[in-house]
């Protein structure tokens, strides 16, 4: 296995197959442990997850056709290629792929696809040209043509989660010129479809369970763990999941495991089912294994018989153990992913609360953290709120944003630690991000710096929303922003406040800006596996908390590249980029999604309903 855990509790926990539960207790095993996420990551192997699901890049390829193009032959109708761009952030484009030539045609319909990766926690701006290429060129790959040749058609741009939150993900764009350039601007349009095709929806849960395990230890009974590895052509395996440890048990019995067919390729792919007992130095001794398909595990659990796991001696051996795997539980059922719930009308509502407390420093000071610089250089605040709101506004329809501040004196010379950010008494809605920079902007003007730092009102206010949404059978789920530079007054209030707001469509992002000590922040984000506790002593339903110092500058993104011979060309549209630690709070926010929307059994409508009923 070797040394790639942090520490000994870490090195317990389950990792890439947990199935949630809203009521799991911790009893062998810690919470999220980062060691293990960074060690298969950047060995180039499956994202795993752990306490949330962590929602892997879903490959998304995108079909193209177009209407009314122009022509630019005189003898016979444009030959069109449409060409695909990611637009970076210096504003550079970088293609993605092209697709074919269709001769003749002013209403192309092109089979080649270019699938890119969606990542929930970036934009991803697109842009989309096509040409007609001459015929002089037909004969040649299209992949090599030179674009500076060909006669331009038009271009059109969008984001890639514009297509995605659609009903039917197809989104039609007008042609036109290139910006800067005069010309027509009635060029036809282009619609651009999304599939997604990570993964089937087919997922398999299991209990497994040993008996009669070797001893491997001598004071005591071993610890002992799965690991599960898929075999792939070349002849070597890659892991897929292990289980927690369980303690000094002979005969243990596992949580349950949820694999996907993204992890295992199919039922009939041979997996290597490793059974070790853990050690803290991360040398763990093997105790047995043996290799069985999934198939092969339904029949196990089908006929109630376990499989003798085997050791190979020093000398090339195959030894049979007494100890046997048996499955207690197999099902295989359908699990829809985020895409999925989104392009049914699902939508996430994005909230922010702002941090007025005097320890932010005077506004007028260049030192404040509220310092809003004349030359345009964002502060800490408004970096968070443009880099998670730019991100959740696409997935809201109205896009009219709740907008609050605390712990300032208001209008009126009360403190207050919930008030309207716009200053109005009877709304408390912004449109768009814009209008919360703006009422930010304002409020510091109109508003006074005071105190403590209390979170309790504002958390309850957003979880009212929520709950009022619910009540309604809404299609939402919200994000609530809490923005500070403060150590928390009232702990054990908030603390209240989100056990009870865990049991609603909330997740609540919180980001520290300064230098302050935010060691109570960490309490409040249950990643290390001790879910919160309300006074009366009530349990939170699921980690709902993310935090994370602003301080802590970038994450990086690591490449990777996908290479396909179908008619798929496969690019990672941020590969190589970097991401803030905002935004890569953002990557956990659909699994908190599915996580509220699996544990409640909410199921995202087929398409056609959706369609019919016209929401």
């Amino acid at each position: 296995m070797g040394n790639c855990f942090s520490d000994v509790e870490g090195g317990k926990q389950a990792v890439g197959g947990v199935q949630q539960s809203p009521t799991a207790t911790n009893n062998n095993n810690a919470g999220h442990n980062d060691a293990v996420d960074f060690f298969y990551r950047s060995r180039g192997l499956q994202q795993l997850f752990t306490r949330v699901e962590v929602v892997t890049a879903i490959l998304t390829p995108l079909s193209l056709s177009a209407l009314n193009l122009r022509d630019r032959d005189i003898i016979s109708k444009s030959d069109p290629m449409a060409v695909v761009y990611a637009k970076k952030i210096d504003g550079k484009l970088e293609e993605l792929g092209r697709t074919e030539v269709i001769m003749n045609s002013l209403n192309p319909k092109w089979i080649e696809k270019v699938t890119i990766a969606f990542q929930f926690e970036i934009v991803q701006p697109l842009v989309f040209h096509v040409y007609d290429v001459d015929t002089k060129y037909h004969n040649i790959p299209v992949k090599t043509l030179k674009l500076e040749d060909q006669d331009f058609l038009g271009e059109a741009m969008c984001v890639l989660s514009e297509v995605l939150t659609k009903q039917n993900r197809s989104l039609t764009l007008n042609l036109h010129s290139k910006i800067g350039h005069v010309g027509l601007r009635n060029l036809g349009v282009l619609t651009i479809h999304a599939e997604e095709t990570a993964a089937s929806r087919r997922v398999v849960e299991m209990i497994l369970h040993c008996s009669y395990l070797d001893n491997k230890d001598i004071f005591s009974n071993s610890n002992p763990f799965l690991r599960i590895s898929r075999i792939v052509e070349s002849g070597g395996s890659i892991p897929i999941c292990k289980t927690e440890v369980v303690n000094n048990n002979l005969n243990p019995t596992w949580k349950p495991l949820c694999l996907s067919m993204q992890q295992f390729g199919s039922k009939d792919n041979p997996l290597i089912i490793e059974c070790f007992d853990f050690n803290s130095s991360g040398k763990h001794s093997l105790i047995g294994k043996l290799q069985k398909s999934v198939a092969d595990l339904e029949k196990l659990h089908e006929g109630r018989s376990g499989a003798n796991l085997t050791i190979t001696s020093h000398h090339g051996h195959k030894k049979v153990l007494k100890g046997e795997l048996f499955v207690d539980q197999f099902c295989e059922k359908e699990q829809y992913s985020f895409l999925d719930y989104v392009s049914c009308g699902f939508e996430l509502n994005f909230m922010v609360a702002v941090d007025f407390t005097a320890s932010n420093g005077n506004p007028r000071n260049p030192d404040s953290l509220h310092y809003i610089d004349p030359s345009g250089q964002l502060n800490s605040y408004q970096k968070a709120i443009m880099e998670v709101g730019e991100v959740t506004q696409f997935y809201d329809s109205d896009r009219r944003f709740p907008a609050w501040g605390f712990g300032g004196k208001t209008f009126d010379g009360t403190i207050s630690h919930c008030f309207n950010l716009n200053g109005s008494a009877g709304s408390f809605e912004v449109e768009g991000v814009e209008g919360i920079m703006s009422a930010y902007a304002s409020a510091l003007h109109n508003v006074t710096l005071a105190g403590p730092t209390l979170f309790g009102q504002v958390i309850k206010t957003a979880a009212q929303i929520a709950s009022q949404s619910v009540s309604y059978n809404s299609k939402k789920y919200f994000v609530l922003l809490i923005i500070t530079d403060g150590v928390l007054t009232d702990l054990q209030e908030t603390k209240d406040a989100l056990v009870k707001a865990s049991d609603l469509p909330l997740s609540i992002l919180i980001v520290g800006v300064g230098s302050a000590d935010f060691g109570q922040m960490e309490v409040l984000d249950a990643d290390k596996g001790q879910r919160l506790e309300s006074s009366t002593d009530r349990v939170a339903t699921r980690d709902i908390v993310q935090f994370v110092p602003m301080r802590d500058v970038h994450a990086v993104l690591f490449l990777l590249e996908l290479h396909f011979t179908s008619n798929y060309n496969i690019v990672v549209v941020c590969a190589g980029g970097q991401i803030s630690v905002v935004q890569a709070l953002l990557e956990e926010l659909p699994g908190q999604f599915l996580t509220y929307m699996r544990c409640r059994d909410i199921k995202p409508r087929p398409l056609h309903e959706a369609q019919a009923s016209g929401t």
